[in-house]
């Protein structure tokens, strides 16, 4: 008789979880990203929440979350009910937020179940237009002086910028001094205004300033130039030996979502970036497009 009621309990329970995947979505989705908004990471999510919103038939809400290069988005996810709801649109810097951050409250890897990657991006090392600085070698060199006011910009410590600059310094023997903003929109500012002397850009805001002549760029952080910048060399090109950095960004949902959910999401994602005007989009911010 128990074994009865068990099976039946447990049968219960599946076909609740089978109706409840089969329905979804049946109400708004909202993607958070861990950046200010204006950034590529927000720009990249407001793309795709508009055209998966089509597919899924329920609009998807973009919210930012600033602050930890990402890691207060990606808590507020980690700790979401575990139903597909609440999404995350995750890039290079949420790998090392737990060895950054060791105050967070998430694994980054095992709180997520993971939809699937969007894009891939360099980064273009960028000053201003009145900058003494007309190479990166000059750049390295000032670095190697030991000038510690020689500063750069980020989107936080742990962004892909911060993590870009320091691994310039690591290569090159130099010292840059750190200024952390809220995300790449306000370190852009930061870098217009003159406080910071230079800050490796994603390519989608290299190319707006440095065709406006606001600001010039020195070199890519890819192995290949970027086809929007043709006349910017490579890090590799300007005498930084063995050196490449490509972040990415994805979707990620709550871990013990369930599968057929994920599944869903997958699959609108896929459609999504496979569309040729939003391909062509993503791709006008100098990325592959690519889905894992």
């Amino acid at each position: 008789m128990i074994l009865r009621i068990v099976s039946f309990v447990l049968g219960l329970t599946v076909a609740a979880s089978v109706a409840f995947a089969q329905s979804y979505p049946d109400r708004p989705l909202r993607l958070v990203v861990g950046f200010a908004p204006g950034g590529n990471v927000d720009v990249i999510a407001r793309l795709l929440a508009q055209e998966m919103s089509k597919g899924l038939g329920q609009t998807i809400v973009v919210e930012s979350k600033p602050g930890q290069a990402g890691a207060i988005a990606a808590e507020l996810v980690a700790r979401a009910a575990p139903d597909g709801y609440t999404l995350l649109l995750a890039n290079g810097a949420h790998p090392v937020t737990a060895a950054l951050y060791r105050s967070i409250k998430f694994k980054p890897v095992d709180d997520f179940a993971w939809i699937s990657t969007a894009s891939f991006y360099p980064f273009v090392l960028c000053v201003r237009k009145d900058s003494k600085f007309q190479t990166l070698q000059d750049l390295i060199k000032a670095g190697q002086s030991g000038d510690a006011s020689v500063s750069y910009g980020s989107g936080g410590v742990g962004s892909i910028h911060h993590m870009t600059t320091e691994l310039l310094a690591l290569a090159t023997n130099s010292r840059f001094q750190h200024i952390p903003y809220r995300g790449e929109a306000p370190g852009v500012t930061g870098l217009l205004s003159g406080d910071v002397a230079f800050m490796p850009l994603t390519v989608t805001l290299a190319v707006q300033h440095t065709q406006s002549g606001a600001l010039r760029a020195l070199g890519v952080t890819g192995k290949t130039r970027s086809k929007d910048l043709p006349d910017v060399p490579t890090f590799e090109e300007a005498g930084v030996a063995d050196y490449e950095v490509v972040s990415w960004s994805g979707l990620a949902t709550t871990a013990g979502t369930p599968a057929r959910i994920v599944e869903r999401l997958r699959t609108e994602l896929v459609r999504t970036i496979n569309l040729p005007e939003v391909r062509a989009r993503l791709e006008s911010f100098g990325t592959e497009v690519r889905a894992t």
